[in-house]
């Protein structure tokens, strides 16, 4: 058991297709920002793609690594099934006309545990889901609300939320015959909700476009981040040593059931390599790669972002 908690999700990566679909898509049908365009560390010849609000802060963050010939992945149980972004106080309904004026075909609105959720498609089929809050902002998404995770059997997966990231129980609900258990960070953190599905049903998930590669959870500052990584270690879990991803320091492991989880400092931020002003506007490479940018240059597509 630990005194610390972990305050909620600080971004989560999946697998894409084409990148200009992609960033047609988030920036444009999503209304988020491109707050960097980077490359895959351990593969620098494929994009590392990030989306947030304005700022980047944690909580806001999506990220995909796009391949132009990836096959198409599939959801299965050990994977993260979707994520889901918060809409601010009052403005569910203005989402829901402005999909249907611009052709952008959703499910919903259905209720889960008290709040309003439509999903649509990003363009690789994946579920985006947008969920009503009552939180006040005047963004159009007010950075995640939750993640989804699909579990044969939820418990143990429950307990490393709640026995070690600190979440709560907060509530329950059968849908679609599948069961879904919520789980709650304390506090008004964004993306401070972690949904477990439960299903017998027979399926194998498969990786590729349209699915989660991982789910990152915050760490405020570099000594929590290692304290954390102490507290896993205790507790038996293979955690890998802190790695630089140049934007902040991360850890992973495997959670009981399968799924990749991240643990991210929110320090030093996208902000650390160029001005706020301009994020995502020019390929940024981390300084082992900066020799070879001609190179990587060549081999990348062209993007286009609005102007």
């Amino acid at each position: 058991m630990t005194h610390r908690t972990i305050p909620g999700l600080h971004h989560v990566t999946a697998i894409s297709g084409p990148p200009q679909d992609n960033v047609d898509f988030f920036t444009g049908t999503l209304r988020q920002r491109l707050v960097k365009k980077t490359v895959n560390f351990d593969a620098p010849e494929t994009y590392h793609l990030y989306y947030g609000n304005e700022t980047g802060d944690p909580g806001t963050i999506l990220t995909f690594f796009p391949f132009v010939d990836a096959g198409p992945g599939r959801a299965g149980p050990g994977m993260a099934s979707a994520y889901a972004y918060a809409v601010p106080a009052g403005q569910f309904d203005a989402w829901m006309e402005r999909l249907a004026e611009d052709a952008v075909d959703f499910d919903g609105p259905v209720t889960r545990l008290g709040q309003r959720v439509i999903a649509l498609r990003d363009p690789d089929g994946a579920p985006v889901e947008l969920i009503e809050t009552d939180r006040v902002a005047d963004a159009p998404l007010d950075g995640f609300h939750s993640v989804t995770l699909w579990e044969q059997d939820p418990e143990p997966t429950a307990r490393v939320l709640t026995d070690i990231f600190g979440y709560e129980a907060a509530g329950s609900q059968t849908e679609g015959g599948m069961e879904r258990l919520r789980f709650a960070a304390p506090g008004d953190a964004r993306g401070a909700v972690v949904d477990i599905l439960r299903s017998d049903a027979p399926s194998i998930g498969r990786p590729g476009a349209g699915t989660i590669h991982h789910v990152a959870f915050r760490a405020e500052d570099h000594d929590t981040h290692l304290a954390w990584r102490e507290t896993l270690l205790s507790q038996g879990h293979a955690v890998t040593p802190v790695i630089d991803r140049q934007y902040f320091d991360a850890i992973y492991f495997r959670e009981p059931g399968g799924v990749l989880f991240e643990i991210a400092t929110d320090p030093p931020g996208f902000a650390v390599d160029e001005p706020v002003e301009t994020m995502g506007t020019k390929l940024m490479l981390p300084a082992q790669h900066e020799r070879l940018r001609e190179r990587i240059e060549r081999v990348l597509p062209p993007i286009r972002t609005a102007a």
